[in-house]
C-alpha cells in the first residue's frame, strides 16, 4: 500500500484551451521539471508544503501519439495520408499504446506529486478512471473499467471505449494523462489501431454518439472539475500560466 495524505489540498486549475500538442508537452515538461527539480533539493515536509500541484484542461489539433510501449505499425496511415487531412504524429515517453487527440476531446494533464495524495500508481489510474465514470454517470450513461484494459468503456455490445488514459511518473511526479471523447469526430481514429486494442468485440466512441447530441465542452469541464475535486480530495484553483 502506497502512503497517503488525507488532507485537502489546493491545486491550480489551468484551461489551456485549443493547443497544439507540441505546445502543452512543452508546457507538461516545464511544469513536471520544476516539481522534480524542487523535490531533488530537498525532501523535508517544509519544502514539498508550499509546492504547487497543476491540473490543465486543453483540447488539441488533430494528433496522434504514440506511447513508450506501443507498436509503430498501429498507425495505419502514411505520412502522406497524415498531411492531407491534418494530422501530426509524435512518439512520446506516456505509457499505453497510439491514441488520438483533436478537437472536442477534453485532455486533461495532472502535473501533480503523489507524495501529496498516494504514492500507489494503480490507485491514481483507477481514480482517474473514476472520474470519468461519475461524469459519464451524470449524463445517464452507464460506463465501466475492463479487467486488463486502462481506460473508460460504455458497457455493450460491442464495449465502446470512451476515455483513454496513459501515464508518466517520475520521483512520483505525474506527467500526462486523460484523454475523453466529448465530441470527437471519430472517423480519425479509421487511421490507427485505438491504443492497440484488436479484438472485434471492442471500439471507440464519444458522447456525442451515445447521446446522439452534442455536449457543450463548457459543461463537461465543470462536471469533471467537481469530480476531481471529489475523488482526489482537492480543491481546484483556476489559474493562467505561471
Amino acid at each position: 500500500m502506497g502512503k497517503t495524505i488525507s488532507a485537502q489540498r489546493e491545486v491550480q486549475l489551468i484551461d489551456l484551451g485549443r493547443i497544439s500538442y507540441a505546445d502543452a508537452w512543452a508546457l507538461q515538461t516545464k511544469l513536471h521539471r520544476a516539481i522534480v527539480e524542487r523535490k531533488k533539493q530537498g525532501r523535508d515536509q517544509e519544502q514539498t508544503i508550499g509546492q504547487r500541484d497543476y491540473l490543465l484542461f486543453c483540447e488539441h489539433h488533430p494528433v496522434y501519439t504514440l506511447g513508450k510501449s506501443g507498436k509503430r505499425d498501429h498507425l495505419l496511415w502514411t505520412p502522406q495520408q497524415l498531411a492531407e487531412r491534418g494530422i501530426e504524429f509524435y512518439a512520446i515517453n506516456r505509457g499505453g499504446d497510439i491514441t488520438y487527440h483533436g478537437p472536442g476531446q477534453l485532455v486533461v494533464y495532472p502535473i501533480w506529486d503523489l507524495e501529496h495524495f498516494k504514492t500507489d500508481v494503480h490507485w491514481y489510474i483507477r481514480s482517474l478512471e473514476e472520474v470519468i465514470i461519475r461524469t459519464v454517470g451524470d449524463l445517464g450513461l452507464h460506463a465501466v473499467r475492463i479487467k486488463g484494459y486502462t481506460g473508460v468503456w460504455i458497457d455493450g455490445h460491442p464495449m465502446r471505449k470512451i476515455c483513454a488514459i496513459g501515464v508518466h511518473l517520475s520521483r512520483w511526479v505525474t506527467l500526462h494523462g486523460l484523454a475523453f471523447n466529448v465530441n470527437t469526430d471519430l472517423h480519425h481514429f479509421d487511421g490507427i489501431i485505438p491504443c492497440g486494442i484488436q479484438d472485434s468485440d471492442k471500439t471507440v466512441t464519444s458522447l456525442a454518439e451515445e447521446l446522439k447530441q452534442n455536449i457543450p465542452m463548457t459543461v463537461i469541464k465543470k462536471h469533471v472539475q467537481r469530480h476531481f475535486e471529489e475523488v482526489f480530495q482537492i480543491e481546484l484553483i483556476p489559474t493562467s500560466l505561471p
